[in-house]
């Protein structure tokens, strides 16, 4: 028999949430992780389309099921975006009808329930990862196949003619204050809770390191467009050691670094040998062309690193910004660097780093403000 003190909570996630190695399910993972710990039932729901279904959820959730995500060609044609069309399924709606619990949305990608009349009156927080329509503009804007361009411009607007289904949201939960802004001057309820993450104390070393390290999935456009310009334009002219770290970096990528003696490039590192590359840099950069939801990888270097050095655009409402060094073209990073090496990184830096994430980015202390949604 179910006890009625229990707080019960279906959870809707756009991907399988384990393994946690990428932003938007790192969210995912460390909220559920963190309402669990909190005595919260979570019935997760995810949609699963390349990720194999993880055991390791059944640690934190009391029930979790999974749905097959449509992926047929047929969902372009439709007045719906793809990211929502494709997770239609009558599966869920049929398991989130069977009770009244309160239901988490995760990401606009799983709010076409909210079109069903049968949820109306439910309790349906959504957690907004982004402003969908915006993240596809930029996406159509950079991209070169003509065929690629042209279904991120219809996605875009199929995005934001879609959005209006957030009015029927009890709450949204925004992952950056630059979001929340925007939200809040469409939407009712809007709340900013920032993105869950592994970190739980800040590990940075004091003193020096002898190079800058680069980290990203370096298969990603914006990544790779980032690394050119850093080469190219930056270190080029800079005879400071240069590392770059990450996932599948393409051929083009491997053969620009061969020219250059102090570059180096570290192509698929583990989890251990990424995390010792960023304790043991002086310098971490992080660089983005596009200022939307929060870079999870700009945490993960202030949790773990020395200097930060950004781009306006990579701190994006993420209300960090006194945490790091800004640069924002290619003679302000120059500069920069050359002025951070010569500077040791202090005791002090890290206490003032701590008191910040503690405040900001504290997961037991943002749960609860969840658990206040859920009621």
């Amino acid at each position: 028999m179910q006890n009625s003190t229990e707080k019960h909570l279906h959870i809707v996630s756009f991907d399988v949430p384990w393994p946690a190695n990428y932003g938007g399910v790192i969210d995912v993972f460390y909220k559920v992780k963190a309402l669990s710990a909190k005595g919260i039932r979570i019935h997760l729901h995810a949609f699963e389309y390349g990720r194999e279904e993880a055991t390791a959820l059944n640690e934190y959730c009391a029930s979790v099921k999974y749905y097959k995500r449509d992926l047929s060609k047929k969902n372009l044609f439709t007045n719906l975006p793809y990211i929502v069309s494709s997770r239609n399924s009558a599966d869920l709606i049929e398991n989130l009808l069977k009770d009244q619990h309160p239901i988490l949305l995760e990401g606009l990608h799983t709010c076409l329930l909210m079109n069903d009349l049968r949820f109306s009156g439910r309790n349906i927080i959504v957690r907004t990862h982004n402003i969908e329509h915006e993240y596809y503009h930029h996406l159509a804007q950079v991209e070169t196949d003509i065929f690629k361009k042209y279904y991120y411009h219809n996605e875009a607007k199929k995005l934001k003619r879609f959005e209006n289904v957030l009015q029927r949201a009890s709450h949204i939960v925004a992952i950056s204050k630059k979001d929340e802004r925007y939200f809040a001057s469409h939407y009712e309820h809007v709340t900013f809770i920032p993105a869950f993450h592994p970190h739980r104390a800040v590990k940075s070393l004091v003193g020096r390191g002898d190079y800058v390290l680069y980290h990203g999935n370096l298969s990603v456009a914006e990544n790779k467009t980032a690394v050119r310009f850093l080469v190219e334009e930056v270190f080029s002219q800079l005879n400071i050691p240069f590392f770059i770290a990450g996932l599948n970096p393409p051929p083009a990528l491997v053969k620009l670094v061969e020219a250059y003696p102090h570059i180096r490039l570290f192509a698929n590192p583990t989890d251990e040998e990424l995390l010792h590359l960023i304790y043991h840099a002086h310098i971490n950069v992080s660089l983005t062309f596009q200022a939307t939801g929060l870079k999870l990888k700009l945490l993960n270097t202030l949790y773990n690193g020395r200097f930060c050095l950004v781009n306006d655009k990579m701190l994006s409402g993420s209300a960090l910004d006194e945490l790091c060094i800004l640069a924002n073209d290619a003679s302000s990073f120059k500069m920069q660097i050359k002025k951070l090496m010569k500077r040791s990184f202090s005791k002090s830096e890290i206490e003032r780093r701590r008191k910040k994430l503690e405040i900001l980015y504290h997961n037991g202390q943002n749960v609860d403000l969840l658990i206040e949604l859920i009621g």
